[in-house]
């Protein structure tokens, strides 16, 4: 069992509760459950268990995730929480990439957070036949591991994965505290798209983006391009880099093309979920220009809009929202999808209007020992480090102003 990450405190913590049957299991496995280097887990069988997941998360898929793991800023040198079947001893049945509460949140104390995968959803793959023991068994592993708790970070508090959790937290006396929760856009893509976008939007406003659009066209014939091959990702991607870099994301250094580590793990990643058809780059062309292009991921039923990036000389024409409508237009179209979700903040003003239905997400800290004391302190030191991110938010914002 490798350290977890840098933390201290964890290796303190007494590996007691680890049983005697669970070590025997374990010696009797070809895999062992528990903490170990993401990079250690078996691609093929952590595949298989996102094919079998109880709720789909494009963002822990393994061509995704391991691709951040290489490369991207600050998001390196991840661990895994894994679970492995004890009927089935070759059958993975959960995985959380997790980092220290060090790492993730400079707090020194023994817990476990679920690893930012560059998208805001760290939902835990879990086997839908075996969600609950999954659940149960790596609760188990981070607690002989030393932790007193898990974090999960942006996860859908109504999901099939939360209530395994909740589930087997209520079995044992206990349950989840959750951090904070906001309520953010997806997509309905079971419903005829013209009719959504008309009860959304309402025909006065879907009136003046036909305007807008027409005048985009004196600059060309405005083309809707998916790419869906490794081939034409890898073309595509490049008019995204390029297309993010060129604006209001430049200016503040987050374009991921201004970071070789960030540029990288796109790139590998994008070609990655490909060559699986579970990645689409959608782009606006107004003539040979490219005024809009956006990353969408799919795993199961679920469409993921990871990124948009636009050409900032064409903004009086909303190249994002008409990108984004084709977007839906799309989406709903496609008999395999039956929800999108935006990934955005909350009250994000592009495509809240435009996708009314909303999915709760949030923070929660899944406790793994009942009435710890040390849970209570690593609930209240997020709590703390909420509210005085919250502050010093609105005093940026006031000085703004």
């Amino acid at each position: 069992m490798v350290e977890i990450a840098d933390i201290a405190e964890v290796r303190r913590a007494s590996v007691k509760d680890a049983s005697g049957k669970r070590a025997s299991a374990a010696a009797n496995s070809p895999h062992r459950s528990g903490i170990a280097p993401l990079t250690e887990i078996p691609t093929d069988d952590w595949r298989a268990l996102a094919e079998r997941a109880i709720e789909p998360n494009g963002y822990y898929l393994p061509a995704w995730e391991l691709a951040v793991n290489a490369s991207a800023r600050g998001r390196t040198g991840v661990s895994a929480l894994a679970a492995w079947s004890e009927a089935s001893p070759n059958r993975m049945i959960g995985l959380i990439p997790v980092i220290s509460m060090w790492r993730a949140c400079k707090i020194p104390l023994p817990a476990l957070v679920s690893a930012s995968p560059y998208g805001t959803l760290c939902t835990p793959v879990l086997d839908r036949d075996s969600a609950r023991e999954a659940a149960r068994r790596m609760m188990t592993e981070a607690r002989a591991a030393g932790a007193h708790a898990l974090i999960l970070r942006d996860v859908s508090l109504g999901g099939a994965a939360m209530r395994s959790f909740a589930e087997v937290l209520r079995q044992d006396g206990m349950r989840p505290l959750v951090l904070q929760s906001h309520l953010r856009a997806c997509l309905d893509a079971r419903r005829e798209a013209d009719q959504l976008l008309h009860d959304a939007l309402g025909g006065k406003k879907l009136k003046e983006l036909r305007r807008q659009r027409n005048r985009l066209a004196e600059h060309g014939e405005v083309r809707f391009a998916v790419a869906r091959t490794p081939q034409a990702i890898a073309s595509a991607i490049e008019i995204f880099l390029a297309l993010e870099a060129s604006g209001w994301k430049a200016k503040r250094g987050t374009a991921l093309r201004q970071d070789e580590g960030d540029a990288g793990f796109i790139r590998r990643a994008t070609k990655g979920l490909a060559e699986t058809g579970q990645c689409e780059i959608v782009t606006l062309h107004a003539g040979d220009s490219p005024v809009a292009a956006a990353i969408v991921l799919r795993h199961q039923d679920r469409a993921f809009y990871f990124k948009l990036g636009i050409d900032e000389a064409f903004a009086k024409f909303s190249p994002g929202v008409q990108l984004t409508l084709d977007l839906t237009q799309h989406l709903c179209a496609d008999a395999v999808l039956a929800t999108a979700d935006s990934t955005a903040s909350a009250d994000h003003p592009m495509i809240n209007p435009i996708w009314r239905g909303r999915l709760k997400i949030g923070d929660v800290v899944i406790p793994l020992r009942r009435n710890d004391p040390v849970v209570w302190l690593v609930h209240a030191a997020m709590m703390t480090r909420q509210l005085a991110y919250e502050l010093a938010r609105r005093a940026i914002n006031l000085i703004r102003r």
